[in-house]
Formats: structure tokens, sequence, C-alpha cells
């Protein structure tokens, strides 16, 4: 009579089968990764993995200066752009949850100024929270609505907007586009509005109230806004932009001025895993981490709301799409559902996914922009970035 294996050993071999399943090969991620970033210029990346609440690698590449001649390393700061959305949706639900603004509050409850905004489809009154945070309220994507006499690069051109006043200046010159909730387009505007809303209901800076409430609970310590604390400047990124073989150095510690919540993050990878532990759910962090935002909100930020039509900034291979959530997008490849982001700004771009289901996470950061277009085009960080995406869906989230 053939007996029953010990339900110990049965348990036993239920564990083992998906960490066999699940490992992945770090040695070809690396070369994969090393090898695209060579071909395509880039002088300076870092690369990180969580798998199951461990960091399993971490390759840092190249130089963060050129002169003198300094290494990417575990201290390297990179500029994380648009990644700093994010940050700020979790910020809005902080205050949703204190009970301090709805989701469905109109923007104008909060920010009066913005009833100078034209509206073809109704009144303002009806674009709400929900819809900057979705991009879906028909704002346009730049905050200026143009570009002053002179060009872009005429050095006495701000970076960026620097006071909430020149925002206002431009309402009147501010159109909404299409009728609010109707479709996605991606709005760097709708989110300074989301910055002025925090500032707003909480009394405090917008940097002021992120280290109070998010970076400092997280144990983000080397993380700030905009130009860097003294003792981290040697830490900090430069950047280039590669176009056709030549290569700039862009402004190094920049301000973002107005626009620092929908792109003024400066951070280490070690503070940005950090981050990505949080969303996660890694149950080894402190209670000041899990209080930040509880599971719930969080994974309400994760629902899709509508479709992104496929184009530059969101390639996709053939039986995968991107929705837009709440501070967040979803890339749906096969049965894979991956929570992320991008940033891009002078000169540096940043992507990071996770699954929170199965405790997976990547994030990179790359401190030069190789631009190259056309069919002809041979660098080009955009696109290498979702080459390494989609090769890590393969290798990494479903080996």
């Amino acid at each position: 009579m053939r007996t029953k294996p010990p339900l110990t050993l049965l348990f036993a071999l239920f564990l083992l089968q998906p960490a066999l399943a699940q490992s992945p090969d770090l040695a070809a991620i690396r070369a994969f990764y090393e090898s695209g970033l060579q071909q395509n210029g880039i002088l300076g990346s870092s690369l990180a993995i969580l798998q199951n609440g461990k960091v399993i690698l971490h390759d840092n590449y190249g130089i963060q200066n050129q002169s003198p001649s300094t290494p990417a390393d575990d201290n390297t700061t990179y500029h994380w752009a648009s990644g700093t959305k994010t940050l700020t949706g979790i910020a809005i639900l902080q205050l949703r949850d204190r009970g301090q603004l709805s989701l469905d509050d109109p923007l104008i409850k909060h920010i009066p100024e913005l009833a100078a905004i034209h509206d073809r489809y109704g009144p303002v009154s009806q674009i709400t929270i929900r819809q900057a945070m979705s991009h879906s309220a028909g704002f346009r994507d730049p905050t200026w609505p143009w570009t002053p006499d002179g060009g872009p690069d005429q050095p006495w051109q701000p970076f960026e907007p620097t006071q909430w006043s020149q925002i206002v200046a431009m309402l009147p010159y501010t159109a909404v586009a299409f009728p609010p909730g109707s479709k996605f387009s991606y709005s760097n505007l709708g989110v300074v509005f989301l910055g002025e809303i925090i500032e707003r209901l909480s009394g405090d800076p917008y940097a002021v109230y992120m280290e109070k409430n998010i970076l400092r609970p997280l144990g983000m310590s080397r993380s700030y806004y905009d130009k860097a604390p003294y003792h981290l400047l040697p830490y900090r990124s430069h950047s280039w932009d590669l176009v056709n073989g030549k290569l700039t150095e862009d402004p190094f510690d920049f301000n973002t001025g107005i626009t620092r919540s929908n792109g003024g993050l400066n951070a280490p990878i070690g503070d940005m895993l950090k981050y990505l532990l949080f969303l996660l759910g890694d149950p080894s962090q402190s209670p000041e981490s899990a209080a930040v935002l509880k599971r719930t909100s969080l994974e309400e930020m994760w629902k899709p709301l509508l479709p992104v039509v496929p184009n530059d900034d969101f390639q996709s291979r053939p039986g995968a799409h991107d929705e837009v959530a709440s501070s967040f997008f979803v890339h749906t490849d096969g049965n894979l559902k991956l929570i992320g982001h991008a940033g891009w700004q002078n000169g540096f771009r940043s992507h990071f996914y996770l699954d929170p289901i199965h405790h997976t996470a990547y994030i990179v950061a790359y401190n030069t922009d190789a631009q190259d277009s056309g069919p002809d085009a041979k660098q080009n960080t955009r696109s290498f970035d979702f080459q390494l995406r989609d090769y890590l869906i393969d290798h990494l989230f479903r080996p």
C-alpha cells in the first residue's frame, strides 16, 4: 500500500516550487542591461531589482560626472522627474483619508483662480481632483502655454515657472481641450494644481509637506526636491543629451520651480528602493512607513481608469497595452499587470515597475538622454528603456 507523504514535506515542496520557477538569471539580466547602455551611449545608469523584500540585483554603470571623472555608485543621486507624480498622488490620498478633500471635489473648490480657464465643454467646476490625477481633465501638457520669443535655450529663460503667480497669469490663456473625463492626455499642468492643493490644505510648502509626511516616514533621508543640500551636492549626478552623436551637458543642480510637484524629486537608488518596498507592502517596514498610506487607498490608486493610446512615450509590443490609473500607470502584458511610472527631464530618464501580487519590482535611472530618431536610429534611451522592460517581463516577472 502506497503511503502519503507527510504534510510538512508537501508544504516544503509547495514553497520550493515557486522559488525555483521564479529564479531569474541575474548574470544574463546584467549583461543585457550593460550592453544596451553601451550601445546607446549612456554615460551613467543604475538598475535595482527587488524580489520578496530583498534586493537581488543592484548594478551601477558608468559615471555621474565627467570632470573630474566620478563613477556612479550607491550614493549617486538621480533626478526622478515625473516619477515624482506618484508621491504627489499619495499625498492627495493622505489628505483624502484625513477628511480634508474628496477626489470628486471640483478643483476650483480648493483653487478658485481656476475659474479663469476657458472650458467650452461646460463649467470649469465640473473638473475634479480625480481627473487631474488621471490626466483626463483636458489640460495642456506643458506648464508654459507658449515658448517665449528667442527660443527655450536663452539664458534668461527660467527652467520652469518659478512662482504660482506666473501660473495664475497664464490661466486666461489656458483652455480645456476635450470633455473632462472622456480620455487620457498627459498633463504636467494638472499636477501643478494638485501640488497647490497640498500646500493650501496642509499649510506647508509642498516640499516641506512631502518631507514630513512621506520622505521622512519612509526613511528616505538622502532624498530632496530641487537644489541639493550642501552635504549631498557631491553625490548629485550630472546629465547629458546625446543627439546624433553630439554630447551636450545639461544644467546641473537645477530648480524645477512651481512644477516640483510633478517633477522635482532627487534621490539615490537606495532611497527609491525604500519607496518601492512601501508600494509592495513589505511587512518588515517600520510602523511609520506602513502608516504613510493605508493599503486599500494605495490599491485604489492602481485601478485602471482610461486606455492610453500607444506613442513614443508609451511603447507596447503586440499583445500588451497601457492604462492610466490615479497618479500611476498600469502596463498589461498577457496575464501580467505591472504598476509603474516613467520620468524624463533635463537629460535624465527613469522608470519603475512593480508586480504587487508576486512582490517583484525594478527601478532604473539613466543620466544620458540619447535621442536619435527615425528608422535608422542607433542610440535612443527611451527605446532602450522599453526594451529593458520587455526583457525583464520575460526574464524576471515570468521567467
